[in-house]
């Protein structure tokens, strides 16, 4: 049964023929050996040197299974596995070497530069069948476990029940902005955003429906910032937006694009519609000397606790000379 006959997965297979390149300076041997490839279901592409072949192999999208001849003009065979060995960020490649050379020293030599098999010529069409069906299934195998970390990570980094980045992956990049803003003499604000008197609605409609509606915040922040604005979930009902090049004077309007969003418009917990609002903080790391990360959310959160101190759903922006911490008491929380 060939390749084209199984059923494929991840990026070796994506809904035509496996494409498969060969490369080999002598045409008759490259055309058997397309004709074979054609006739089992691949997709052939060929090169008639080893440099050509190289080349394709640094394309957007490049064939992921690869039959080098040797010895050829520019570069040899050994010599493209030890390149394409090098491009670690590049999907793997299911790289076979066929040689005339027999001694195991070559072998050794082939498979030490980077390929994965080797065929001796003369060789079996069949065996050439079966070697490459085997290459397939390792290639399979090598795009489940990228999906599998790939999930891993996203998981590691994302808060799991609205998707947004969480405390420690936010805080992170926080981190990396103000590095790049001390380091080019930019800018970088953040706001703190808290929902008013959410454990009410945990309280008196239950937790299924408080998900719900930190689901909605969640979502209605992100459509309140730029695309490339950051907003994670800081904790409980607590979100931390980092906006990479806004200036105090924009600071505001950032916020109250923010508020906007949540005025007037139900958030919708399960059988029922309920008004939500959000109080926000917000500081700029213009109004610091080379900011660190403590003092600029401290700052932010400072703001937000004056928020919530002024009777809420607005938004305060600190400034550096203006961070005296207001009265804390029962009545400012939520």
């Amino acid at each position: 049964m060939g390749v084209a006959e199984t059923r494929a997965h991840g990026s070796v297979h994506r809904g035509g023929a496996v494409k498969v390149l060969i490369a080999d300076d002598n045409s008759v041997s490259l055309l058997l050996l397309e004709r074979l490839l054609s006739h089992w279901g691949y997709e052939v592409i060929q090169a008639t040197n080893g440099a050509a072949a190289w080349q394709i192999l640094q394309q957007a999208d490049p064939p992921r299974l690869v039959i080098l001849d040797w010895m050829m003009p520019g570069m040899s065979g050994p010599e493209v596995c030890a390149e394409a060995r090098k491009r670690v960020a590049s999907a793997y490649a299911y790289i076979l070497l066929v040689t005339s050379k027999e001694d195991k020293q070559d072998v050794i030599q082939g498979l030490e530069a980077g390929a994965d098999d080797y065929l001796t010529k003369p060789f079996f069409p069949e065996e050439l069948h079966a070697r490459l069906r085997a290459g397939s299934r390792i290639l399979e195998l090598e795009d489940k476990l990228v999906a599998a970390s790939d999930v891993l990570q996203y998981k590691a980094t994302h808060d799991e029940l609205t998707g947004l980045l969480n405390r420690a992956s936010i805080s992170d990049l926080l981190r990396r902005e103000l590095g790049r803003t001390k380091r080019e003499g930019g800018v970088c604000a953040v706001i703190l955003a808290d929902l008013d008197h959410f454990k009410l609605v945990n309280d008196g409609l239950g937790h299924a429906a408080g998900d719900a509606v930190l689901c909605e915040a969640a979502r209605r922040l992100t459509a309140s910032v730029r695309p490339y604005d950051a907003v994670g979930r800081y904790g409980g009902e607590e979100f931390l937006i980092v906006l990479p090049g806004c200036d105090a004077s924009s600071l505001r309007q950032r916020a109250e694009n923010i508020l906007e969003n949540f005025h007037g418009k139900a958030f919708a917990a399960l059988d029922t519609s309920i008004s939500v609002t959000v109080s926000l903080g917000a500081a700029c790391s213009s109004s610091w000397t080379a900011p660190a990360l403590e003092s600029i959310v401290r700052a932010a959160d400072l703001a937000l606790y004056r928020a919530k101190h002024n009777g809420r759903d607005r938004a305060e922006v600190v400034q550096s000379i203006d961070i005296e911490e207001p009265a804390k008491s029962p009545l400012n929380a939520g």
